[in-house]
């Protein structure tokens, strides 16, 4: 096994060595294995695992970025030589550079966060299994015609990051993963959804035959699916896509957008932006959560904040760029890959659960649409116009009376995001915990 803390202080060394004022790098070693069934027999299977490694490089105010997947001595010092090189074409850029090293997280792994599964890697006779498993659970649903494929999938990762600022730190992580996509019907009357839950824990995953059955029974209940009226009506979006919702909040205050100005959140910290017994909290250090770390992508401790406390924005999502061309200090939500340097990305984030169920929530809409799935996005991120096409269920004397396609929904963000009522269905194990959301009222383009 490569010793990645060895490897990333090699690789910041030899881009010192090359004349380098400072350079931080990051190996990810991977395992990826994914099976996919279809009609009981084994349509394809991959494995993929490897080391890469990806460094940043500083001269001056200049800066590059370039990655490998080679990790041999004379790989890494011809590496460190072309990143430098390169940052001495690149623009100056007065807000870039490392993390003070008095400002650095004291946590250098992830102890504590069950971030990764002590359990064995699953064979790929097991994935299989439950690849057939999910299938045959669909298939056995009275109306299901076929399944387009059943998947399961394993992954795991360490991963390190080493910084000529003194930082070093690193953690590993699992996840197990169970899809099916159902098809009910023939031709132009075929309907077709799934069903997909990833777990970091195997232990924690659904079981295969309840993940089939669930895809097959979404499937059958969009038979007859077709157009809704068109006009203004209250809109309930379904845990399954409410998260789109805060996502597009959360695009809106992050760093990048609000220092180049393009967003409809701009200059908005202070004002009211959900109602006023919502708040949006941002929880880091959540066990067996996706999104956990102690560290950033810039070795910045993190730490619970409220991005939005009962209905007020506290502040915008920074890194150290970010917060530097801002006058501000860094929120610690760097993130970065392989091939780019560090920007701006939130963690986990929990919004305030409501006291209604979803039902409760349908009843109380009286007639209006239920979303289930979105598909395609015109948002304009300057002002916050949304539109997107929808299908899901229309909704007649607040009970579902039948299943909608082709229909397109529009509304302003800030409009929306004002007048929300969450119900109290969230799924806890998500990196975003957000119930299902009602809308007061949006317009709908349908028949």
């Amino acid at each position: 096994m490569i010793d990645l803390e060895k490897l990333t202080s090699k690789l910041v060394e030899a881009a010192q060595k090359a004349g380098a004022d400072g350079a931080d790098a990051l190996a990810v070693d991977g395992t990826s294995l994914s099976i996919d069934v279809r009609e009981g027999a084994l349509q394809q299977a991959e494995r993929s695992e490897g080391v890469e490694i990806g460094l940043r490089v500083l001269v001056g105010q200049k800066q590059s970025t370039v990655s490998a997947s080679d990790v041999r001595d004379d790989t890494l010092t011809t590496l460190a030589e072309r990143a430098v090189a390169m940052a001495r074409l690149a623009p100056d850029d007065p807000y870039i550079g490392l993390a003070d090293p008095d400002i650095l997280s004291a946590r250098r792994d992830a102890n504590g966060l069950e971030l990764c599964d002590p359990a064995d890697e699953p064979s790929p006779d097991a994935l299989r299994d439950d690849a057939l498993a999910a299938e045959a659970a669909a298939r056995s649903v009275q109306g299901i015609t076929q399944i387009d494929v059943a998947s399961a999938a394993y992954g795991s990762r360490r991963i390190h990051l080493s910084a000529s600022n003194g930082f070093s730190g690193g953690y590993a992580r699992t996840d197990r993963m169970i899809s099916c996509v159902a098809i009910a019907g023939e031709g132009t009357k075929m309907e077709r959804d799934y069903c997909g839950e990833s777990r970091i824990f195997g232990a924690d995953l659904p079981s295969a035959r309840d993940i089939g059955l669930l895809a097959a029974e979404r499937t059958i209940a969009r038979m007859g699916a077709r157009k809704p009226a068109t006009g203004s009506y209250p809109v309930l979006f379904d845990e399954r896509v409410s998260g789109s919702l805060i996502g597009h909040l959360l695009g809106a205050i992050n760093g990048t957008s609000i220092a180049r100005g393009s967003s409809w959140l701009l200059d908005a910290e202070g004002e009211t932006v959900l109602p006023d017994d919502l708040s949006l909290i941002e929880l880091p250090h959540r066990p067996r959560a996706s999104a956990s770390r102690y560290f950033d992508a810039e070795g910045l401790p993190t730490k619970e904040r409220a991005i939005v406390s009962k209905g007020r924005l506290e502040g915008y999502t920074l890194d150290l760029a970010t917060a530097r061309k801002l006058g501000r200090e860094s929120t610690a939500n760097a993130a970065r890959g392989l091939s780019s340097g560090p920007s701006p990305s939130v963690s986990n984030v929990t919004l305030t659960q409501g006291d209604s169920t979803r039902e409760d929530l349908i009843r109380d809409m009286g007639t209006g649409f239920l979303v289930t799935s979105l598909i395609g996005s015109s948002i304009n991120p300057t002002t916050g116009d949304y539109s997107r096409g929808a299908s899901g269920f229309w909704v007649e004397n607040g009970e579902i009376s039948y299943a909608v396609n082709e229909c397109t929904i529009a509304g302003n963000l800030r409009e929306m995001l004002r007048s929300i009522v969450p119900a109290n269905d969230a799924r806890d194990h998500m990196s975003r915990v957000v119930p299902s959301l009602l809308v007061g009222k949006m317009m709908l383009a349908g028949a």
